[in-house]
């Protein structure tokens, strides 16, 4: 499996969205078409890769696992509870969240 079918499908799962429902979205007419890009059997094209980036709200460049440029330092708090901290493109659970926050702090809870 590629990096790009594995960010496909991570993305789809994290938000709990079905492989019909992502073909639906951008305009597929086939859910299998959309299934064969997670199995990495066939890859989409260039229309259909942005609006994979658009849906899932990352870049194209995340989705074709290039590092992405960034050129200004975004920032969150980890006491943001808006925020879905992700590592890898893997939401980080709460639990772990809260080890860290808890690291953070010396060790205090």
């Amino acid at each position: 499996m590629s990096l790009f079918s594995e960010r496909l499908t991570n993305l789809r799962e994290t938000n709990n969205w079905s492989k019909t429902y992502v073909a639906k979205q951008i305009g597929l007419s086939s859910m299998q078409t959309y299934a064969n890009w997670e199995y990495g059997r066939t890859e989409p094209d260039f229309s259909n890769v942005t609006k994979l980036a658009d849906l899932f709200g990352v870049s194209v460049d995340f989705l074709l696992g290039r590092p992405e440029k960034n050129d200004n330092n975004n920032t969150a708090d980890l006491a943001d509870d808006d925020t879905i901290f992700t590592f890898e493109g893997k939401p980080i659970p709460e639990q772990d969240l809260e080890y860290m926050k808890r690291l953070l702090r010396g060790g205090r809870k």
